[in-house]
């Protein structure tokens, strides 16, 4: 199997093939060895411009769902659909947008995710004043375009990258979203007042403001995005962006790839699984504070925390897994999961417990990213890779989607305690794989 640490940098230009609208520049572009470094120090920095925007729309309309969801339906059963709704949207989302990037590059995909992120996020606001609860998860489902485009950002960061910088590539940009992200729940409260005098329930007024947000990042991407990092990529591993040919980079090679490699099985099931534990824990957490009297500040405090576990720290977990393997970073994430579900499952009425045990959720969830990401990159061809990325998107945010509705109703039937019960075994087949594959190197 041949992987870019396989393929020198290369010595002389390599051209770069416009692909009809997904073309890397206005016109061809040559790209030399010596241009590398910089070229991939714009490319990041862009990304890290559209990362903290787009960190700070999801995550002011995330912080809020699960109530709105309560208001509008009526019903605490109900309440974790919308986060839920959003995580399906996000997985069903991700195969065409992957295909788009597989045939355009990664500009064009960026920017239809960001803006049907906007689109979504009217509707939503629409729904909250109607009181129409389809409509809402409908909107739900068009918002998690937004969090789909963050999550594919993380890639965009490793076409360009050494593989043994890899993970601190990909990390870099995760790190990004936490200028946004801790800010967004923060925000709640001010944009649900600045909706107060137009008939806009409080609880939907973030989603308006998050509508923003995305047209924003659509904008930067698409004027700042050049050239494309994926078909650049392309051309320096192949001589020519279409050498692959579009078969060698449809969803079937992508899922034939996965099938020819154990360590991108165990890749997928990584990022999965971690996504599927916080997500499910995390969604639920606003509703278990409302009951032991934690106002929308404390909530939003509480969110922050959180998030700020989850994008924060990604760069030392980066370092980690460049430095000491993807498989060791792959066993802390389980670790660190593990105590998350512990601390908040028995927080109780501790508020401060809680916040605790969503901060260690948070930092498990880096950790489980930024490592399953990294090894998956580095586990499949150049070409493929496109197309395992979006397959390892759909798996983790369908598992996510699937988790988000049993997590409602675990909460309204259980309890919360009995919700992180349940996130603590969904542990137990990742840490099993993990054992059976032993460290090889820094990128093991």
């Amino acid at each position: 199997m041949t992987t870019d640490s396989d393929i020198p940098e290369p010595s002389g230009p390599v051209r770069t093939v416009p692909s009809g609208t997904g073309s890397t520049a206005a016109s061809p572009a040559s790209v030399l060895a010596a241009d590398l470094p910089a070229l991939r120090r714009r490319i990041s920095a862009v990304l890290i411009a559209g990362q903290m925007l787009g960190g700070l729309g999801v995550a002011t309309g995330i912080a809020l769902a699960s109530v709105l969801a309560q208001e509008v339906s009526g019903t605490e059963a109900l309440s974790g659909l919308a986060p839920t709704a959003m995580v399906a949207g996000t997985a069903l989302l991700s195969v065409p947008l992957a295909a788009l990037m597989a045939a355009r590059g990664r500009r064009p995909g960026l920017v239809l995710a960001y803006l049907i992120g906007a689109a979504g996020a009217g509707v939503v606001v629409l729904a909250a004043v109607l009181g129409n609860f389809p409509l809402l998860l409908a909107g739900m489902a068009g918002f998690g375009a937004g969090s789909s485009a963050n999550l594919q950002a993380r890639f965009a960061a490793a076409d360009l990258a050494e593989p043994e910088r890899r993970g601190r590539a990909i990390s870099t940009v995760v790190w990004a979203t936490t200028v946004g992200a801790v800010l967004g729940p923060n925000i709640a409260a001010p944009a649900g007042r600045s909706v107060a005098g137009l008939g806009i329930p409080a609880a939907a007024g973030p989603f308006l403001w998050a509508a923003g947000v995305f047209l924003v990042s659509a904008v930067v991407v698409a004027a700042l995005l050049r050239p494309d990092p994926l078909l650049t990529a392309r051309a320096l591993a192949d001589g020519t962006e279409e050498a692959a040919g579009p078969e060698g980079r449809s969803l079937r090679a992508g899922v034939r790839a996965v099938r020819e490699s154990p360590r991108a099985r165990l890749a997928l099931v990584t990022v999965a699984v971690s996504h599927t534990a916080m997500v499910s824990i995390m969604s639920m957490t606003p509703v278990a504070l409302s009951h032991h009297g934690a106002d929308i500040t404390l909530i939003g405090l509480v969110i922050s925390g959180h998030i700020a576990g989850m994008y924060a720290f990604s760069p030392v977990m980066g370092r980690l897994s460049d430095r000491l393997g993807r498989l060791s970073v792959i066993g802390l994430a389980v670790a660190l999961l593990a105590v998350a579900a512990f601390l908040a499952g028995t927080a109780g009425a501790s508020h401060g417990r809680t916040a605790a045990g969503l901060f260690v959720l948070g930092l498990g969830w880096s950790a489980g990213l930024v490592s399953g990401s990294a090894l998956l990159t580095d586990s499949v061809p150049q070409a493929a890779r496109a197309a395992v990325q979006g397959l390892s998107d759909l798996t983790m945010n369908t598992a996510a989607g699937i988790g988000g509705v049993g997590a409602g109703l675990i909460v309204a039937h259980a309890g919360y305690g009995w919700l992180n019960a349940v996130g603590a075994l969904l542990l137990l087949p990742l840490a099993a794989l993990a054992l059976r594959r032993k460290p090889a190197g820094a990128t093991g």
